[in-house]
């Protein structure tokens, strides 16, 4: 047990990602992380992870995690979970890693939305190589291009971006939203310290 969902759900989506796709590289299992979180996000006005995204230049990153996850060491509290193998990318010609999971993921730790934008992802984007990853998240006009575009990169990417015409939800519905959660979060600090 980890010490709180979202950690549970970070480390369960990072598993699912890693035993469904080919390549899940860290470049790869960061965009699709970014997605489920902004798709979630534009159904229900909630992240399912609760990772802070970054306009990074080669696109989306959740940087907490980056730094966790930098120098290719496994988080303590992932350990008995997943491994990581490095190598040496035929695209980018440097090093980089892939997640290789020692359990399978626990599924029961998501809702049905959840797991079902987590089963799409993988479908989508199961052959997709670290690249085309980086390029999908490039696209004009989501969260990552308008956050470059109106604050530069190294900004934080504000959820409310992916609000877009096609949102389950409205905006002030998705202000409502977080601002429950917060309340939540300050009654009962669960956050986890990364």
């Amino acid at each position: 047990m980890l010490n709180n969902i979202y950690r549970e759900k970070l480390l369960n989506a990072i598993l699912f990602f890693a035993q469904k796709v080919k390549h899940p590289s860290r470049t790869k299992v960061f965009k699709l992380l970014y997605f489920l979180d902004f798709l979630h996000f534009k159904q229900t006005g909630r992240p399912v992870t609760d990772q802070n995204y970054y306009a990074w230049k080669f696109g989306p990153a959740p940087k907490d995690l980056w730094h966790e996850l930098k120098e290719g060491k496994v988080p303590e509290d992932f350990k008995p979970y997943l491994s990581i193998e490095t190598y040496i990318s035929n695209e980018e010609d440097k090093q980089g890693f892939n997640f290789k999971p020692k359990r399978k993921s626990d599924l029961s730790v998501f809702t049905p939305r959840e797991k079902e934008i987590l089963e799409r992802l993988a479908f989508i984007f199961k052959e997709a190589t670290p690249i085309q990853m980086s390029e999908i998240s490039h696209l004009p006009n989501q969260p990552w291009d308008r956050t470059i575009k109106e604050k530069g990169a190294g900004a934080l990417i504000d959820y409310f971006l992916a609000l877009d015409k096609e949102a389950s939800i409205s905006q002030e519905e998705a202000k409502e939203i977080q601002e429950e959660r917060e309340e939540m979060f300050r009654n009962f600090p669960v956050k986890p310290t990364i």
